[in-house]
C-alpha cells in the first residue's frame, strides 16, 4: 500500500519559515518524481516545486528565492524549506510522486498539510 505522509505544516507568521516534510511507504523511491502542490481556498491545485527529469528542480514564479525542494533517498523522504512566508502562501499543500514504470503512470498524492501565514 502506498501512503504519502505530510507533516510540518502549522500557522506561522508572515516572514516566518516552515519545514516541510514527505515520507513515503510503499514504493520505489528513487524510481519517481517528487513534487510539492498546493491549494488555496476556491483555487486551484498548483505547483509549487518539483524534481524534473533531468535532476534538477523547477519551482513555480511566486516561490522562487523563497522555497527549496529537497530528497533524501536513504530515508524514502522529500522536504520542502519555505522561507519568507508571506500571507498569500496559505493553502494545503500535497505531496506528489508520479513515474512511468513499463509505460503504466504512477501517481499518487498525500493527504495533505495545512500551511497558514498569518499576524
Amino acid at each position: 500500500q502506498v501512503q504519502l505522509v505530510e507533516s510540518g505544516g502549522g500557522l506561522v507568521q508572515p516572514g516566518g519559515s516552515l519545514r516541510l516534510s514527505c515520507a513515503a511507504s510503499g514504493i520505489i523511491f528513487s524510481f519517481y518524481t517528487m513534487g510539492w502542490y498546493r491549494q488555496a481556498p476556491g483555487k486551484q491545485r498548483e505547483l509549487v516545486a518539483v524534481f524534473n527529469n533531468a535532476g534538477g528542480t523547477n519551482y513555480a514564479e511566486s516561490v522562487k528565492g523563497r522555497f527549496t525542494i529537497s530528497r533524501d533517498n536513504d530515508k524514502n523522504t522529500v522536504y520542502l524549506q519555505m522561507n519568507s512566508l508571506k500571507p498569500e502562501d496559505t493553502a494545503v499543500y500535497y505531496c506528489n510522486a508520479r513515474a512511468v514504470i513499463r509505460t503504466t503512470f504512477y501517481n499518487y498524492w498525500g493527504q495533505g498539510a495545512q500551511v497558514t501565514v498569518s499576524s
